[in-house]
């Protein structure tokens, strides 16, 4: 989990219609508590006034290499210095172009070249200009020099043309960040299937069983191990929220779907985390008809539907980490193990619904990692922190089994 507090960010403007979407960017990236420096080309200042970003960030906009007004002694060292990562948004071809040369003429191109940090560019320009082979070369610099580049969208663009060259979203810029910022990359290579949410049994074509669960805990984690550079697989029941970004989303609807999706794909996975809240039971039938109220009770006859973490167990194969999740309303400890014993899993995190800070739909959670031979019991933390802890329990298993 990223602590933006901690991170200084050096945005670069640069000279194009898109620059007035920086200071969104800008504004945002100030709300995660990030310390952020804005340099500007002089022809950004032309579409964006340097006060805008002063006003937002709290700090000088850097604009003239010479600018004696700034506190620190040869500024574009002092800045590159302190950032975490520097970002330029929109990226010009110009800009694109100097970096990939190594031109350093002005206070934002002197900044980067001098910058040991990681660098990424979010082209935004005309189709023809992007599509130039010249600048689809210095790209392609770019990338082999190691800077990441947030490809631009295609739509509508402000000279009215349609085409590829539109400031990539919001989202997109964020994750790039993200990705930047998280120096640990010790999951690369690894091949990581997540499943999440909900489950939903369909009783007619109008209603269906199902239950809380929102996904929450299971998207943090496909997020973590993302960021943490893992190849991952995220089999999602029906949820409202946003798939990360780098992530192959599998979305299924019933168990019978999740347990097809998550089988198919299990062989060629490192490590597979159930996080989902899975159906134990569907109607035996579905009706074709939407069932109509009548007088008097009616009864639901429900048939078993297939236990998709015995399945895993049962069928593991070597080398491969099994982890599973247990919520529980009573006997936490021992119906936790019990279930890690009888399902040949490697780790269970169990955690009871009636703890406060626990369960569906909140952001936190209160979580003990089972083992054959440990309890870890651990205190209320956010999801995304608890994704963290569990990838790294996980890894350790998974060195332990490769050796």
């Amino acid at each position: 989990m990223i602590c933006w507090k901690e991170k200084t960010i050096l945005l670069g403007v640069t000279g194009g219609i898109a620059a007035y979407k920086a200071a969104q960017l800008c504004s945002d990236l100030v709300k995660t508590g990030a310390k952020v420096h804005v340099l500007m080309s002089a022809n950004a200042t032309q579409f964006v006034s340097p006060l805008t970003f002063e006003t937002l960030t709290g700090n000088k906009a850097a604009v003239d290499t010479f600018d004696r007004n700034f506190q620190w002694n040869v500024a574009h060292v002092s800045l590159a210095k302190r950032a975490d990562v520097c970002m330029v948004v929109p990226a010009t071809a110009n800009i694109i172009a100097k970096m990939a040369v190594g031109l350093a003429d002005d206070m934002l191109s002197t900044t980067l070249l001098a910058a040991g940090c990681p660098k990424i560019v979010a082209p935004a320009m005309n189709t023809g200009m992007y599509e130039n082979p010249v600048t689809m070369r210095n790209i392609q610099t770019l990338k082999e020099l190691g800077i990441a580049v947030v490809e631009p969208e295609t739509g509508r663009l402000a000279c009215a043309d349609t085409g590829k060259g539109k400031l990539a979203r919001e989202e997109a810029l964020f994750h790039a960040l993200e990705v930047a910022l998280t120096k640990e990359k010790d999951l690369t290579g690894c091949r990581i299937l997540i499943t999440a949410g909900p489950t939903c049994e369909a009783l007619d074509p109008v209603r269906y069983l199902t239950n809380h669960s929102t996904g929450k805990m299971g998207y943090a984690l496909a997020k973590a191990a993302q960021l943490r550079g893992a190849r991952v697989t995220l089999v999602t029941g029906p949820t409202v929220l946003e798939p990360p970004m780098g992530v192959e989303t599998v979305p299924i609807f019933s168990a019978n779907q999740m347990f097809d999706a998550v089988t198919s794909r299990q062989t060629s996975q490192d490590i597979i985390i159930k996080a989902a809240a899975v159906a134990d039971y569907r109607p035996a039938s579905e009706a074709e008809d939407k069932i109509k109220k009548s007088e008097g009770e009616m009864e639901l006859k429900l048939a078993r539907n297939p236990d998709i973490l015995a399945w895993l167990g049962e069928h593991k194969p070597a080398g491969q980490v099994l982890c599973g999740f247990s919520m529980e309303t009573r006997d936490l400890i021992e119906n936790s193990r019990q279930k890690l014993i009888r399902k040949h899993a490697d780790m269970m995190v169990a955690n009871n619904l009636k703890v406060q800070g626990a369960g569906f739909g909140v952001d936190t959670n209160v979580a003990t990692i089972l083992t054959k031979n440990r309890a870890e019991v651990l205190p209320q933390m956010e999801k995304s922190q608890l994704a963290d802890v569990i990838l790294d329990r996980a890894l350790e298993f998974l060195k332990v089994k490769k050796k």
